[in-house]
């Protein structure tokens, strides 16, 4: 093609993404430490935010297996405060009168005794470990869905004995397990099981298990229960629920408290969520970082090509292809650190939840995201310096 004056008139070449991928790798290799550690910023944010995410999709993912194996349809009762402000009791036959209504599948109970339990008989009596004897009834693990962990639960001639079932905390408190003699009220006492972790009964897990007529004819109990576990038909829960306090205590419905733990499930998967927030604002914070490592590294880069980039524009290069060179530089940078960001974070996640009994979960789009936003502040980090380099001038940058 030639202009008006008669002149050739010349087309500079055009570079392909191959061509735009082979450059950058070029200009990085020359300089691979100063690369490796760019891109080690970009990768430690990155790796931050997976992991983050992965090991809280990890730790919401057991409790919704937890809430699916278990239900939403157990709620507990429990005394509430007088007008006095004093603390309520429920009937003793609050048990029995919950069993009668409608819709209510099962219902068992505990009673706090008052007493404390020791490993043996040398222990001052105030290092009681937080560990609580409680009164139980024989169809509480039933309601619970708990399993003995070993040994065995009560029947009807243990609950009458000097025996105890441990919560599975109050076992490694006590470091005490089936066939062991532990000292309660001044009287040695044998343990004939231990339980599982019960995630819906936490006060369970801390509590020394005996029978309602051991409690009375050795330990003084009241027999007033303290809580009462209900299962009720899944589709009739919040029915039942509005019922509960007033067939456990019909004169005073008023001092009954009616709740479901698997509220408190939920609400402990929402504040692991508020921290994962937090956790997330420090791996973006290290992101930020990184882009800026990126940019500084990249104007250094620019710097110190001078020649390179006033060669490319004495032999042809346009300013838009040295803009795509220095602009492709950072992204590659960016998009290798974001890599292995991505898989440093997905192996912590795997390696965390192996060690913790979790299920591994790390969402795609987590994945994606991360690959995402690290290319975006690979863009954002390079375009100083990409147009900082194509508005060189051919002429100084050969004089430099």
């Amino acid at each position: 093609m030639t202009d008006r004056i008669g002149k050739a008139r010349l087309t500079p070449a055009r570079m392909n993404l191959e061509d735009v991928a082979r450059v950058g790798v070029a200009g990085l290799r020359a300089r691979p430490t100063r690369a490796v550690l760019s891109a080690l910023g970009i990768a430690i944010g990155i790796a931050t935010m997976v992991a983050v995410l992965g090991i809280s999709s990890s730790s919401q993912a057991r409790v919704m297996e937890t809430l699916d194996e278990l239900g939403t349809n157990m709620l507990t009762v429990a005394p509430g405060k007088q007008f006095s402000e004093k603390k309520a009791r429920l009937p003793k036959n609050a048990g029995r009168m919950i069993r009668g209504v409608e819709h209510v599948d099962m219902a068992g109970q505990t009673g706090d005794t008052g007493k404390a339990i020791y490993r043996n008989d040398r222990i001052p009596s105030t290092r009681t470990g937080g560990l609580q004897v409680r009164a139980t009834s024989l169809d509480l693990l039933e309601v619970l869905q708990t399993p003995v962990h070993s040994g065995r639960w009560h029947d009807a001639a243990t609950a009458a004995q000097r025996t105890v079932v441990l919560g599975s905390t109050a076992a490694t408190r006590l470091a005490a397990t089936a066939g062991d003699s532990v000292w309660i009220n001044g009287q040695w006492w044998t343990v004939i099981g231990v339980l599982a972790e019960s995630p819906l009964a936490e006060d369970v897990d801390v509590a020394a298990l005996v029978g309602f007529a051991a409690a009375d004819a050795f330990l003084g109990f009241d027999g007033h229960p303290t809580l009462v576990y209900t299962k009720i038909a899944e589709e009739k829960v919040t029915e039942v629920r509005a019922l509960l306090n007033h067939a456990a205590n019909p004169e005073h419905p008023e001092e009954v408290t009616v709740s479901r733990p698997s509220d408190a499930l939920e609400a402990r998967a929402a504040v692991a969520g508020a921290f994962t927030s937090l956790l997330l604002g420090v791996g973006g914070v290290a992101l930020l970082v990184g882009g800026v490592g990126i940019a500084n590294t990249m104007i250094i880069s620019v710097l110190e090509r001078r020649r390179e980039i006033g060669l490319r524009r004495a032999l042809g290069a346009t300013t838009a292809q040295v803009r795509i060179q220095f602009l492709a530089e950072s992204l590659i940078l960016a998009g290798a650190g974001g890599l292995t960001g991505s898989l440093l974070g997905v192996v912590g996640t795997i390696g965390f939840a192996l060690t913790q009994g979790l299920p591994p979960v790390v969402p795609t789009w987590v994945i994606g995201g991360g690959l995402g936003a690290t290319l975006a502040v690979g863009a954002i980090a390079g375009l100083y310096p990409a147009m900082r380099a194509a508005r060189m001038s051919p002429t100084l940058a050969l004089s430099a």
